[in-house]
């Protein structure tokens, strides 16, 4: 039996029976430390507010749709008694913080109709790390309506503030490819600053309410679905879903989602806790679909050479590519990622070639592609061989007889409908040839990494390849790289393309070799593309590359141990009875740390990799005082990694 289970999930029905419809209903988390208030006025709009322990972290916030026959935001009233089961889930996961998953929740589902007599529930689930909420249409059988409008809200109380990756103009930026979720996050804003650029705030949205952290994304993202995010403005706190702007999308079809009916919307997740709780949360997961039948031979995550990070298009060549295949096999990686121009520089023909050498290397090939359609203007090739199916089908077949593994496919046009079913379309479509899956260019996976677990990663970051660009930039990777544990890598995998040991070339790095060695540990992904060239590892000592070599590509748990977004963070985690521990300084001012490692229940030892104060690092034996922990300083800027044997 395949390891990774489908979605198993058990409804037992609570010993009691609510009334039809009260003016509020109060919702619990299994632990009864979450709880939601749930009202329904008749002739009002829904809404909700959130608590943890005594703490308001949500005040009244909107619930309802807009759909074009008919409207679900006010006028409601019951439609039958409303329904409490328990939920329970179990699966596995190789492409994420952990890969054994257990999930348990309170689910609440509130049947409702409004004046035209059209039925609407309001599905919530409560978990003892979150609350998740969506909308179903049970009944109308074969009717096909657009959502013109989304209501539901999240509403801060004045004082709470927030970390925010600003929505970019669509049709800016290179060859008009933007929105690709890659802008520099705002920090600390008090909640209700409109977005810089004026087209919303990106999921996941980080933001701390008292002593409480929160973080909002979505899951369970199906076709005919757009992808939404926080609206431009927030009124007094309060941030509203908001759908695609108009350009974002292809063939000019129509941004908003299509509901054929029946129809289960996508889920609102509120994570909820300490900043601890959300780095180990798999909300976002926990919540997506499980996986598809026909991913079940999902290929294996690895590492990757990669030479288009440092040297660019030019390198794409025979030679060079025959040298990072041989970069790979000496390093123990996994993949060989061939990019942008391989079909004019390289070719088919040669192409076979390296194929063939790669796999007496044990080494595996994944190719790039332009995906843009009519979307944008890129012009990097093979372009427009994967929009249409006829001709996308046919490239497939031809590269699974190559013995081509993955590819890496760039230049998405947003999240409008059309887009996101192209997104799906390829991860289909792609599944029966178990090829590796990685989009660039693109928008945030929101958990489909679970449902298509051959979707290795996806970028949506302003990833190392900014860094090659704009001195500004590299000036910005520090603190940039320490707000993603806690927002864009928190539920999913992210291709920011990390370890540059070396030199940049075109700009100059500000951050420390431990520091680029630690984003090895940090950053999950399931294919993981290191930018770091066979001359510039040469030049590390050997416990460096030993290093390099050794690091998993799966984890089997995950611990938050210390942090701050933008300012440090300390992860720990596990693979086999090996604990690995990366630290990173997003400040150029020293820091002490003094971390508890008890929860980690290691050995008396461990073995430290730290800076120097050059551009080598130096290894360390560590005896561990369990009692007062492992005290290590952080240069500005600076990181280390360690390595420690569970009991």
């Amino acid at each position: 039996m395949n390891r990774l289970r489908l979605l198993c999930v058990t409804l037992c029905a609570l010993s009691f029976q609510l009334p039809a419809l009260q003016a509020s209903e109060l919702l619990r988390s299994p632990d009864g430390k979450i709880r939601v208030e749930l009202t329904v006025d008749e002739g009002k709009a829904p809404s909700y507010r959130v608590s943890l322990g005594s703490a308001l972290v949500l005040a009244d916030s909107k619930l309802g749709l807009t759909r074009e026959d008919s409207d679900f935001s006010c006028g409601l009233s019951a439609a039958g008694k409303p329904v409490s089961v328990t939920v329970s889930d179990n699966y596995e996961l190789k492409t994420g913080k952990r890969l054994r998953h257990h999930y348990e929740a309170n689910r609440f589902t509130l049947p409702l109709k409004n004046a035209a007599g059209r039925r609407m529930d309001i599905v919530f689930q409560i978990s003892n790390d979150g609350v998740a909420f969506r909308y179903v249409f049970p009944d109308g059988a074969g009717e096909t309506h657009r959502i013109l409008d989304e209501h539901s809200s999240f509403k801060f109380p004045s004082e709470a503030q927030s970390w925010l990756q600003p929505m970019a103009a669509p049709k800016t930026g290179f060859a008009r490819t933007n929105p690709s979720y890659e802008e520099h996050y705002a920090q600390g804003l008090p909640v209700g600053k409109a977005s810089p650029h004026g087209f919303g705030w990106v999921f996941p949205a980080l933001f701390r309410s008292g002593d409480v952290w929160v973080a909002l994304t979505e899951a369970g993202l199906r076709r005919d679905t757009c992808a939404s995010r926080l609206r431009h403005e927030a009124p007094k706190g309060e941030y509203r879903i908001g759908f695609p702007d108009t350009r974002e999308t292809m063939d000019a079809q129509d941004v908003r989602p299509l509901a054929r009916l029946p129809w289960t919307g996508p889920w609102r997740i509120i994570t909820l806790g300490s900043l601890g709780t959300l780095v180990e949360s798999t909300l976002g997961t926990d919540l997506a679909d499980p996986a598809v039948p026909a991913a079940k031979e999902a290929p294996a995550p690895g590492k990757s050479s990669w030479s288009w990070a440092l040297m660019g298009d030019a390198a794409t060549t025979y030679e060079v590519q025959k040298r990072f295949v041989d970069y790979a096999h000496d390093m123990g990686w996994a993949y060989c990622l061939i990019d942008a121009q391989w079909d004019t520089q390289i070719g088919y023909e040669r192409m076979q070639e390296l194929a063939d050498y790669a796999k007496s290397q044990n080494v595996k090939l994944l190719l790039w592609y332009n995906s843009n359609g009519d979307a944008n203007d890129a012009p990097q090739t093979p372009l427009n061989m994967l929009v249409k199916r006829e001709l996308r089908l046919k490239e497939f077949e031809r590269l699974k007889g190559m013995g081509i593994a993955g590819l890496k496919v760039d230049f998405f046009g947003g999240d409008g409908r059309a887009v996101i079913n192209y997104y799906l379309d390829l991860l289909e479509d792609s599944a029966a040839y178990g090829f590796a899956m990685n989009f660039h260019g693109s928008t945030y996976p929101r958990g489909w990494h679970r449902t298509y677990p051959h979707l290795m990663t996806m970028e949506a970051i302003k990833g190392f390849e900014f860094l090659t660009f704009t001195q500004a930039d590299a000036d910005q990777e520090p603190n940039h790289a320490a707000m993603l544990p806690f927002t864009r890598n928190l539920f999913d995998p992210m291709d920011f393309t990390p370890v540059c040991l070396d030199k940049i070339g075109n700009t100059q790095r500000r951050t420390t070799t431990s520091f680029e060695l630690a984003l090895s540990v940090l950053f999950i992904s399931g294919v993981q593309h290191y930018v770091e060239t066979p001359e510039g590892m040469a030049k590390m000592p050997k416990f460096v590359q030993d290093f390099m070599r050794q690091v998993p590509s799966v984890w089997e748990e995950t611990r938050f141990i210390d942090g701050f977004p933008g300012k440090f963070v300390v992860i720990a985690r596990r693979a086999g009875d090996t604990w690995y521990l990366a630290g990173i300084n997003g400040e150029a001012v020293e820091k002490v740390l003094s971390l508890d490692l008890s929860v980690l229940k290691v050995c008396e030892s461990l073995s430290l990799i730290e800076d120097s104060g050059g551009p080598i690092p130096t290894q360390r034996e560590l005896k561990l005082d369990q009692s007062n922990g492992l005290k290590l300083k952080l240069l500005p800027n600076g990181g280390f990694v360690a390595v420690l044997k569970a009991r």
